[in-house]
């Protein structure tokens, strides 16, 4: 990436509207998105839940770090990572030199609603899921605080308003200059 292209790297857990947001921040700005996992389906030819059934998280984990690094924006780009990328810290760093950072979050009941809408999410199939995602999230939230250089609270907030919300600090970012 040449200096000075920042792109928006959107990291949150499953159901905080990053895959939307990310469409939205598209359509306003014109800069290509990236959605990882849409990558990863590309890259393997297996949608994420097949993964998960036929090769396990940590093969899913694997392909993950793999796209992330391998992923090369000679312009600013919107950039969508599953919720999992921060489980390993090297794709942190990565993350961080790829662009600002935003955290897309969202109480514990509000991701569950999300998340659930669509069957098919591998690390959902519990016999608690909506237990499994506040432990998630416990466990996450920390990495996604470390990571983060601007947190948006998605909870009660329609994708425009989140999109709106992110542009508005990142213009305030670029108003103060460089830190």
């Amino acid at each position: 990436m040449h200096s000075g292209a920042r792109s928006i790297v959107l990291i949150g857990m499953m159901g905080a509207g990053k895959s939307s947001v990310g469409r939205c921040l598209q359509t306003r700005t014109g800069l290509p998105r990236f959605d990882m996992d849409e990558l990863i389906v590309a890259q393997s030819g297996l949608s994420i839940p097949e993964m998960f059934a036929q090769k396990g998280e940590q093969w899913f984990r694997n392909l993950e770090t793999s796209v992330l690094t391998e992923l090369r924006l000679n312009e600013p780009a919107i950039v969508v990572t599953g919720g999992g990328v921060v489980l390993r810290p090297g794709n942190v760093d990565t993350l961080k030199r790829l662009g600002t950072v935003i955290w897309l979050e969202a109480d514990a009941e509000t991701l569950f609603e999300r998340a659930s809408r669509r069957g098919n999410r591998p690390l959902l199939q519990t016999e608690n899921p909506r237990a499994t995602i506040s432990e998630m999230l416990e466990l996450r939230r920390p990495l996604y605080a470390g990571a983060a250089d601007i947190r948006v609270d998605t909870t009660r907030r329609s994708h425009d308003d989140v999109t709106n919300v992110i542009l508005s600090e990142l213009e305030k970012r670029q108003a103060a200059g460089p830190l």
